[in-house]
């Protein structure tokens, strides 16, 4: 790669990885669908395409890889072959050593060539399927004549002086250079030609005949049919037509751009706590004015990072396929929800915690086929991967119709592993002890395995979702399945909160987990198991008092004001001073003094100038 440029090399990784992430997918949809003509192409393409990069940045082991996919793929479309087991688990493999190689090149160091053993799983045993006919080469002609997407790809090969494996070229009349090249005149053409036109001023594009071909006898003329010709063609108008044009940014440069537009906001909020103070008409009218504009561009820019999580759905296939057949389970993904949109940073966070839920379903919920057949079941098992818009917040679950979890013996192994005491583990719920798996080293498998049973894995992912300022929760029954239900907010750079204020410090908590604001006196609370409770009829409210978990001086109080908090499938109210109103920060990292504390979630200036912490509604509850 030493003649190659930075950009160049930056533009294949992306890519590259752009057509990883389709192949995985696309190879399980075929799997499916052998006989499926399009998926066959889509996929032989993915790794021609991979090929013809890779050979001109000089990544010789990818090139290897990708040719010996090539071949097998190019044999099956000219109808020599047909794929057998072995060869999807070789494809399968394949894309993680391609990952694997892009990984190397993307870090600056040599990749690592596939084994041969890996090459030799892709080679074909001869399989007796009848020769095509062959039929007449098309001619193509000034007049609209068409070449299909096999003679393309044969024509490109031919720019690099190779043909594609199965691909006969188109035939041609003239003779060519001994290089067997085409010239920029010629390929221009055959573009126009793929457009149904030939262009301006250019010749009918020649057919191309391999330099070792003899010549041959011309055949009798068989009348064609000739495709009517448009009296005119419409011109085409200045700047290309009715394209999308679209260019690619580098993401830093948008990160600093949503850097500034967080300052902006926190100038805006800074201007409209003035407004209120000073009480002039022009500069209540120009901070409105400002405040629509702020809104619109903030709107606009966070746009331009929103990717659909289907970013992320396109490697799942692949995982599910993977993980199922090394269990020798049969598993069905679906997908669904896949365009909706999320902060790019989200996109890639969500990535791995994603990632251990599908393992996990497919390890933990989803049955063995017979288990499955003896329960009546189907021996196909079902996962499903749902994302869906909720206000500022996006849903993504997944879900099983597996065996489901016992509560009891959730409850039984976290008092065996000694990951909680006797009498707090009789204190809980049935949907309590859904959440003991999150506990650091709790695990149900009796044998570790490549895939679970190490006790790690579900802490992290719970504890990865809450720093995206998101949840997770649980449902299950016993013989009909799981579900794991996460919310995050559509974008990490700017929050809507609630500020509050204890003491002289104001704090801010995620509106996404205020239910309500309400007002109780000190003489109608309770206690329960040593806490504070207010009776609500239907139900007793736990309530934390944020003075006390502070440790600041707690003050008396004719009336209270508590904010009603959602957690998991609960809720519990934390009793302010009093209550500032609503406003959108930007989230900046902790004060170095605060990191690692439980409660924190992060720092931000707020309209006075001062600054308040954002707070980790799980994390108070929790450590209160």
């Amino acid at each position: 790669m030493s003649g190659v440029t930075p950009e160049i090399a930056a533009d294949f990784i992306v890519e590259a990885q752009e057509i990883l992430d389709r192949l995985g997918e696309q190879l399980v949809a075929l799997e499916h669908a052998p006989d499926d003509r399009e998926q066959l192409n889509a996929v032989f393409r993915g790794f021609h395409t991979l090929k013809g990069g890779a050979g001109f940045l000089g990544i010789h082991g990818m090139v290897e890889l990708c040719h010996a996919a090539e071949e097998t793929l190019g044999s099956v479309r000219a109808g020599q072959a047909v794929l057998e087991a072995q060869h999807f688990d070789a494809a399968q493999r394949s894309l993680d050593w391609l990952q694997a190689m892009l990984d190397a090149v993307a870090g600056g160091t040599e990749p690592v060539h596939a084994p041969a053993e890996l090459i030799a799983q892709f080679s074909l045993d001869p399989v007796a399927v009848p020769a095509p006919v062959a039929s007449p080469a098309p001619v193509a002609t000034a007049t609209g004549g068409m070449i299909d997407d096999d003679e393309f790809e044969a024509l490109l090969d031919q720019l690099h002086g190779t043909a594609a494996p199965g691909v006969q070229p188109p035939a041609v009349a003239p003779s060519r250079p001994a290089s067997g090249m085409i010239d920029d005149d010629e390929f221009e053409a055959l573009l126009d030609q793929l457009h149904g036109a030939a262009a301006p001023g250019a010749h009918a594009m020649p057919a191309v005949v391999p330099p070792s071909a003899p010549a041959r006898a011309p055949s009798p003329a068989v009348p064609a049919p000739v495709a009517a010709r448009p009296a005119a063609a419409p011109p085409r108008a200045a700047g290309g037509g009715e394209a999308e044009q679209t260019v690619r940014v580098d993401t830093r440069r948008l990160d600093a751009i949503v850097n500034l537009i967080g300052e902006l906001v926190l100038a805006r909020n800074r201007l409209k706590t003035l407004r209120t103070r000073l009480k002039d008409e022009e500069l209540d009218r120009a901070v409105g004015t400002l405040d629509v504009a702020t809104a619109r561009l903030q709107s606009a820019v966070m746009r331009t990072r929103m990717q659909p999580v289907g970013k992320v759905f396109s490697r799942f296939p692949k995982v599910a396929r993977d993980v199922a057949r090394s269990l020798q389970k049969e598993v069905e993904l679906e997908m669904v929800g896949a365009e909706t949109e999320l902060d790019r940073n989200l996109v890639e966070a969500l990535a791995d915690p994603l990632v251990h839920l599908v393992r996990n379903g497919i390890d933990h919920g989803v049955e063995a086929p017979a288990l499955r057949e003896a329960a009546g079941k189907p021996r196909v098992g079902r996962l499903r991967l749902s994302a869906q818009q909720e206000g500022d917040y996006v849903g993504i679950e997944v879900q099983d119709d597996g065996a489901g979890i016992d509560p009891e013996r959730l409850r039984a192994k976290a008092r065996e592993k000694g990951l909680i005491d006797p009498e707090a583990a009789a204190r809980l719920g049935p949907e309590e002890c859904l959440h003991l798996i999150f506990l650091p080293g709790f695990s149900t498998k009796a044998e570790v395995t490549d895939i679970s049973g190490r006790g790690v894995g579900m802490d992290v992912v719970q504890s990865r979702i809450r720093e995206l300022g998101g949840q997770i929760q649980i449902q299950s029954e016993l013989g009909r399945g799981s579900r794991f239900m996460i919310r995050v907010p559509l974008t990490l750079a700017i929050l809507p909160t609630l500020l509050v204020q204890a003491g002289e410090a104001v704090y801010a908590l995620p509106l996404a987990r205020v239910l309500e604001v309400l007002h109780a006196a000190p003489a109608s609370l309770g206690w329960f198991d040593g806490r504070p409770v207010l009776d609500r009829q239907s139900h007793a409210l736990p309530l934390l008092d944020l003075r006390r978990w502070l440790g600041i001086e707690a003050c008396e109080a004719t009336l209270l004001t508590v904010v009603v908090l959602q957690m998991g499938d609960s809720r519990f109210g934390l009793i302010v001073d009093q209550v500032r109103g609503r406003e959108e920060v930007v989230i900046k990292p902790l004060p170095r003094a605060l990191r690692g504390l439980p409660g924190y979630a992060g720092a931000t200036l707020i309209g006075d100038g001062r600054l308040a912490l954002i707070l980790d509604v799980d994390g108070l509850r929790e450590s209160g």
